[in-house]
Protein backbone atom coordinates (compact mmCIF):
# COMPACT_ATOMS: atom_id res chain seq x y z
CA UNK A 1 0.00 0.00 0.00
CA UNK A 2 2.98 2.11 0.70
CA UNK A 3 4.42 1.60 -2.64
CA UNK A 4 1.07 2.53 -4.61
CA UNK A 5 0.69 5.16 -2.30
CA UNK A 6 4.86 6.46 -3.10
CA UNK A 7 3.89 5.87 -6.88
CA UNK A 8 0.98 8.54 -6.89
CA UNK A 9 2.16 10.98 -5.40
CA UNK A 10 5.67 10.70 -7.10
CA UNK A 11 4.43 12.77 -10.37
CA UNK A 12 3.05 15.62 -8.39
CA UNK A 13 6.27 16.02 -6.38
CA UNK A 14 7.97 16.36 -9.25
CA UNK A 15 6.13 18.79 -10.84
CA UNK A 16 6.22 20.83 -7.63
CA UNK A 17 8.55 23.80 -7.11
CA UNK A 18 9.65 26.22 -4.85
CA UNK A 19 9.77 29.64 -5.87
CA UNK A 20 11.36 33.14 -4.21
CA UNK A 21 9.94 36.15 -5.43
CA UNK A 22 10.66 40.41 -4.07
CA UNK A 23 8.10 42.25 -3.54
CA UNK A 24 8.05 45.72 -3.72
CA UNK A 25 6.01 47.37 -0.87
CA UNK A 26 4.25 50.77 -0.50
CA UNK A 27 2.91 52.26 2.62
CA UNK A 28 5.43 51.62 5.40
CA UNK A 29 6.20 53.79 7.83
CA UNK A 30 7.56 51.87 10.82
CA UNK A 31 9.60 48.77 12.16
CA UNK A 32 5.84 47.42 12.99
CA UNK A 33 4.47 47.09 9.87
CA UNK A 34 7.15 44.76 9.10
CA UNK A 35 5.89 42.62 11.29
CA UNK A 36 2.54 42.80 10.12
CA UNK A 37 3.06 42.13 6.32
CA UNK A 38 5.61 39.36 7.95
CA UNK A 39 2.57 37.67 9.96
CA UNK A 40 0.09 38.16 7.12
CA UNK A 41 2.28 36.37 4.58
CA UNK A 42 3.38 33.36 6.33
CA UNK A 43 -0.09 32.77 7.43
CA UNK A 44 -0.64 32.35 3.72
CA UNK A 45 -1.06 28.54 2.98
CA UNK A 46 1.95 27.66 0.70
CA UNK A 47 4.35 30.14 2.20
CA UNK A 48 7.78 28.37 3.29
CA UNK A 49 9.99 32.18 4.35
CA UNK A 50 9.07 35.42 4.26
CA UNK A 51 11.31 38.40 5.01
CA UNK A 52 10.31 41.82 4.80
CA UNK A 53 12.51 44.59 5.30
CA UNK A 54 12.16 48.38 6.33
CA UNK A 55 14.82 49.86 5.03
CA UNK A 56 14.46 48.60 1.61
CA UNK A 57 10.23 48.45 1.43
CA UNK A 58 10.88 44.67 0.23
CA UNK A 59 9.79 41.21 0.99
CA UNK A 60 11.60 38.02 -0.19
CA UNK A 61 8.70 35.19 0.00
CA UNK A 62 9.87 31.87 -0.32
CA UNK A 63 6.30 29.48 -1.14
CA UNK A 64 5.44 26.43 -3.23
CA UNK A 65 3.74 27.55 -6.06
CA UNK A 66 1.35 24.28 -5.95
CA UNK A 67 -0.14 25.57 -3.07
CA UNK A 68 -0.01 29.54 -3.84
CA UNK A 69 0.00 31.25 -6.85
CA UNK A 70 1.24 35.02 -7.02
CA UNK A 71 -1.49 37.44 -6.80
CA UNK A 72 -2.19 35.15 -3.46
CA UNK A 73 1.24 37.04 -2.08
CA UNK A 74 -0.24 40.71 -3.29
CA UNK A 75 -3.72 39.76 -1.65
CA UNK A 76 -1.75 38.91 1.37
CA UNK A 77 0.10 42.26 1.71
CA UNK A 78 -3.01 44.12 0.66
CA UNK A 79 -5.18 42.42 3.28
CA UNK A 80 -2.66 44.63 6.25
CA UNK A 81 -3.50 47.99 4.30
CA UNK A 82 -0.11 47.88 2.40
CA UNK A 83 0.07 48.04 -1.40
CA UNK A 84 3.18 45.57 -3.23
CA UNK A 85 4.23 45.24 -6.45
CA UNK A 86 6.25 41.92 -7.80
CA UNK A 87 9.49 42.75 -8.89
CA UNK A 88 11.00 40.07 -10.04
CA UNK A 89 11.16 35.89 -9.48
CA UNK A 90 14.64 35.62 -8.17
CA UNK A 91 14.94 31.65 -8.70
CA UNK A 92 13.41 28.30 -8.94
CA UNK A 93 14.16 25.70 -6.65
CA UNK A 94 12.88 21.60 -7.21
Amino acid sequence: MKKLLLLTLLPIMAFATTQVVTLNIKGMTCLLCTTAIKKSLKHTDGVLKAKVYYNTKKAIVTFDDTKVVEKDLLNAVKSTGYTAKIVKNLTSLN
